[in-house]
């Protein structure tokens, strides 16, 4: 009972100094100036800014709406744990210790969005995939990364859309591209880019041999309409042709992909997953408008020390985490030391405790 008195107490205290963290006051004060600005008349006369001031909005109003949820929790917990002492109710005191887990956790989530410090962190993301060297071993380990991906994508409420996939010879994926729509979801993301590990029993080895493969993330802010992004039509080449793997009788038969070289850069992209050409070409170069994006932003961030070795991340072979399924099962993120146990529910998704883990290394390593 003392240990559960103690933990509210401290949880009150990280809740108190998250208002600082925060800014709460200034981002209430700014949501009832965006309120303000949307009752003018005139709001709606320039779309690409009142869709902006909207997406502002939304965001602001998350972390405030998060911040009164958790006080209120809070309270009603503090309520309860009293009761709970009084008539010395163990069912009471129970429940009070689940509910204070799920407090500590929405406290863990509030914190991370002080981290959040890039305008791209907050928009959503998209996200590369490569099978290493290995054949069917590494198509197999990059396929089950996508599938950790969306599932985690899923878990948190966010909108997926796997934008191009190249199937694997035998099973897996040779490479894939999917997009995520959510809060914050790039600020997020960034922390998986680089090289993942898996260490495993071969499925595809007869002689049941221990078999080591790899496989590339890479994580772009999506370029929406609010980012300025030019691309000069002459400085394409576009390349169409007949779409791999799986599809309908119409995607195998007519020269529906699309490849788009962006000759200044060299950044190729290519789509297939759609039925017609048009729509493969503009899902492409929304891809290829992230790719130039985010290499807009590493130019600017390539004058501070932390991009040099952000560059030494995901150079391939020093991989920036380990999945272990045998001799021992264990995940283990080489960059903050942290390891779960747990590797099933990994990659099923449940990879938060990673994401924040390196957030808070990242920030502690800037201050």
């Amino acid at each position: 009972m003392l240990e559960l008195e103690e933990k509210l107490a401290l949880l009150k205290d990280r809740s108190s100094q998250l208002r600082g963290y925060l800014d709460l006051d200034a981002k209430i004060a700014r949501l009832n100036d965006l309120a303000k600005t949307q009752e003018d008349s005139e709001f709606w006369n320039n779309p690409e800014q009142a869709r902006s001031l909207l997406k502002e909005q939304k965001q602001i109003a998350v972390i405030v709406q998060g911040f009164e949820d958790l006080n209120k929790e809070v309270e009603e917990t503090s309520l309860l744990l009293e009761l709970a002492v009084e008539e010395d109710d163990k069912s009471v005191l129970k429940e009070v210790e689940e509910r204070l887990s799920v407090i500590e956790e929405d406290i863990n989530n509030l914190e991370i969005q002080r981290l959040f410090t890039r305008p791209e962190d907050a928009g959503d993301a998209i996200v590369e995939i490569h099978a290493g060297a290995g054949g069917t071993e590494a198509q197999d380990w990059a396929e089950m990364l996508l599938r950790m991906y969306l599932r985690w994508a899923e878990r948190e409420g966010f909108k997926s859309e796997i934008m191009d996939t190249l199937p694997g010879d035998e099973a897996g994926i040779k490479s894939a591209t999917f997009s995520v729509e959510g809060e914050h979801s790039y600020g997020r993301l960034k922390a998986e880019i680089g090289i993942h590990r898996l260490v495993r029993i071969s499925p595809f080895d007869a002689n049941s041999r221990r078999h080591t493969s790899f496989a590339a993330v890479f994580v772009y802010p999506a370029a929406d309409e609010n980012v300025d992004i030019e691309v000069n039509e002459s400085e394409l080449k576009t390349d169409t042709y007949r779409a791999s793997g799986a599809g309908g009788q119409h995607v195998n038969k007519t020269d529906s992909a699309v490849r788009i070289t962006h000759l200044p850069t060299g950044i190729v992209v290519q789509c297939q997953n759609e039925r017609s050409q048009h729509k493969n070409r503009a899902m492409a170069m929304k891809i290829l408008k992230s790719r130039l994006y985010d290499l807009e932003i590493q130019k600017k961030m390539e004058e501070k020390e932390s991009m040099h070795k952000a560059k030494k991340e995901i150079a391939w072979g020093s991989q920036i985490r380990s999945y272990v399924l045998q001799p021992y099962q264990m995940v283990k993120d080489h960059r903050t030391n942290c390891e779960i146990g747990n590797v099933n529910a990994v990659l099923d998704g449940d990879i938060n405790r990673f994401i924040q883990e390196y957030l808070l290394v990242q920030a502690r390593e800037a201050s």
